[in-house]
């Protein structure tokens, strides 16, 4: 008879040389994300060189402090879930849209201002969970994994596509390389080692890619060894009417990939996300915003691209990515250390995401082997529901035509996949009647 008082594993503290190991693999394969959202912003508002590289600590230190309150929490704030948060994509245009016609100072008044808004809406917003039955969860999670793909494959050819040589033999090799060793190691070990195989692959990727002369250290010695931003560092914060309600927009659709995020990690450490687990993550959500935006960085949520680790290692501990958010704080404050993991080369990190995307969407197809087809208009749900959710992905020029508040809607495969989901299954399935597939044990992974 299995122990009642036994630890689940999401709250197991493990021994402190795994909690390093498995923190670091975390930061690893988010740390490249990580840094895009605060690069691509301060090139595209002209900022100096000084200014981005504030931009990038602040960014690293406060993703790291989000990491924190999400997954060990207080009061009503956090998921408690193995969460690593980092700077939403989804924000990134409507923050250059505002930056370039308003003004740096009213994108951190806008952070501001949606975050506390976020934090008032948590228990409305959480309410929504009952329109995620087993089949629109299914459909989410396998959308989520196959929209991070152009990502894995951007890395595999060198990180940069306007690069000269991107897709270049050399990088396509390497990453097929570090495949090969990650799916190895996985495969051959068991226990540490076998969990360890994201963060060998990128080890020994790297140390290929040095002997290849594909990486170089030098970044690491012009860093600084410590630095800290002041909190509004660019003046104080302005708010307009306009720009707070466009970061609106863009926080609803960050709640809408949040509830994804949020299911999908659920199921993989098995324990069920109520009402209150999503309200508690949308507070979080928000109040880790409105910080971010007085410490000169932006929205949050929880990196998509870090629930294909937890599929594919199987630690489940929320303590592991607490770990890893101590790490990001580290690098915040020391940018010799964010340089050196910045070393790890593009096509390697592309090597261990094809495993890790694929394992995310591996889960989507075993939640969705679950639902209850023969019988049921689940099959044209799912069909429909991942169609559309991929197409942002598949061909981004398809929207080129649309601007505006539509077009960051239509941009987000995840929250057009979501949405579908949610409406076909109130049309064709308005009982939610499923419940064969909600009742059955969740197979062990």
């Amino acid at each position: 008879m299995r122990d009642s008082h036994a630890v689940h594993p999401v709250d197991e503290i493990l021994p402190v040389r795994e909690l390093a190991s498995f923190g670091l693999q975390h930061v690893l394969v988010m740390y490249a994300g990580a840094v895009a959202v605060p690069l691509i912003l301060g090139n595209a508002l002209g900022l100096s060189s000084a200014q981005v590289v504030l931009l990038i600590n602040a960014n690293l230190l406060t993703s790291g402090a989000a990491t924190l309150v999400q997954t060990l929490g207080f009061w009503k704030f956090g998921a408690r879930l193995p969460f690593i948060q980092g700077c939403s994509f989804i924000a990134l245009a409507p923050m250059v849209m505002i930056g370039q016609q308003y003004g740096i100072t009213h994108v951190f008044g806008a952070v501001i201002a949606s975050g506390f808004c976020v934090m008032l809406l948590a228990p409305l917003c959480s309410r929504l969970l009952r329109f995620f039955p087993p089949v629109v969860i299914g459909s989410l999670i396998t959308i989520i994994g196959v929209s991070l793909m152009p990502a894995a494959a951007i890395w595999l050819g060198g990180g940069n596509p306007d690069a000269e040589g991107f897709g270049a033999p050399a990088n396509l090799l390497l990453g097929l390389v570090t495949v090969v060793i990650t799916v190895g190691i996985y495969a051959r070990f068991k226990g540490l080692l076998g969990n360890m195989s994201v963060l060998l692959g990128l080890i020994v990727g790297t140390l290929i890619a040095m002997a290849m002369g594909l990486t170089d250290f030098t970044a690491v010695a012009e860093a600084g060894w410590f630095d800290i931003s002041a909190p509004f560092a660019f003046g104080l914060p302005s708010f307009a009417p306009m720009p707070i309600l466009i970061m609106m927009l863009a926080m609803i659709v960050i709640m809408a990939e949040t509830t994804g995020n949020c299911l999908a990690i659920g199921k993989l450490v098995g324990r069920e996300t109520t009402q209150q687990t999503l309200g508690n993550t949308f507070r979080a959500d928000g109040l880790t915003t409105l910080m971010g935006g007085v410490f000169n960085s932006f929205p949050y949520n929880a990196f998509t691209q870090n629930t294909g680790l937890i599929a594919l290692t199987r630690v489940k501990s929320r303590y592991v990515v607490a770990v890893a958010g101590v790490i990001m704080i580290l690098m915040g404050l020391f940018p010799k250390f964010g340089a050196l993991i910045a070393c790890v080369p593009a096509p390697v990190l592309g090597g261990t995401a094809i495993v890790m995307f694929g394992m995310t969407t591996m889960a989507g197809i075993q939640e969705l082997a679950r639902v209850r087809f023969e019988g049921t208009n689940n099959a044209i749900l799912v069909a429909v529901s991942i169609s559309v959710g991929v197409l942002p992905m598949s061909f981004p020029a398809l929207f080129a035509q649309l601007d505006g508040p539509l077009r960051l809607v239509l941009d987000s495969g995840i929250f057009l996949g979501a949405i579908t989901a949610v409406v076909l299954n109130l049309i064709l399935n308005p009982r939610q009647a499923e419940p064969e597939a909600a009742e059955r044990p969740a197979e062990s992974s």
